[in-house]
Parts: C-alpha cells; sequence; structure tokens
C-alpha cells in the first residue's frame, strides 16, 4: 500500500477524533472551502510541510496523518499541483478517522 500522508496541526485531528471525521484539507481552509483534502506522498511531504509551516514550525503542533486508501469509501485522484507539475493525491470527500492508521508527530 502507498501510503497517502496528510500534515494538519495536531489540534484540528483532536477534534476531528472527538467527531469521527476529519474535513480539514490545508492550513486555514477547509474541506468545504476547497472541495478536496490535500495529501502527499512520503518524498513530497517535507517540501509541503516548509512551504505550509516554515523550515521550523513550533515543535509539537503538527502531526502527519497516515491514510489508508482502501478505507475511504470517497474518490482519491492524483492531480497535478501546478499545471504540468507533480502528482498529489486528492481525497474527495471526508475523512473518517477508522482510515488513518498512523498519526506521526512532525518534524
Amino acid at each position: 500500500m502507498t501510503e497517502l500522508l496528510h500534515l494538519t496541526e495536531r489540534t484540528l485531528w483532536e477534534q476531528a477524533r472527538a467527531t469521527g471525521t476529519y474535513t480539514g484539507s490545508t492550513r486555514g481552509k477547509t474541506l468545504q472551502d476547497v472541495g478536496f483534502i490535500h495529501c502527499s506522498y512520503g518524498p513530497q511531504l517535507r517540501g509541503i510541510a516548509e512551504a505550509l509551516y516554515g523550515k521550523d514550525p513550533e515543535p509539537g503542533t503538527l502531526v502527519v496523518l497516515v491514510v489508508d486508501r482502501d478505507r475511504l469509501d470517497v474518490p482519491v485522484r492524483d492531480e497535478e499541483g501546478v499545471p504540468g507539475g507533480e502528482l498529489f493525491p486528492h481525497i474527495y470527500g471526508p475523512l473518517p478517522v477508522a482510515a488513518v492508521t498512523e498519526v506521526r508527530d512532525w518534524p
């Protein structure tokens, strides 16, 4: 299984655990705002983290959600971040907490 990774704030993940569903998309935006949840593959994660949160985010504030694609009941599409660019996985619907197989501290 290729891991789908989503970087988020710890507080948002804790809220999702309480409700059973995660609906963040990217820093400061929700699934409702954007239409999908931004994810990445392993080699892409550091660049995404630095672009969104800088090189030295406050320790303990961010987590990486490891998502099992097979546990999702919504589409996942690999799409270009920019025209002609690298492909990133996008989850087109809410992320059930049960689809998250691991939560890793970042960095």
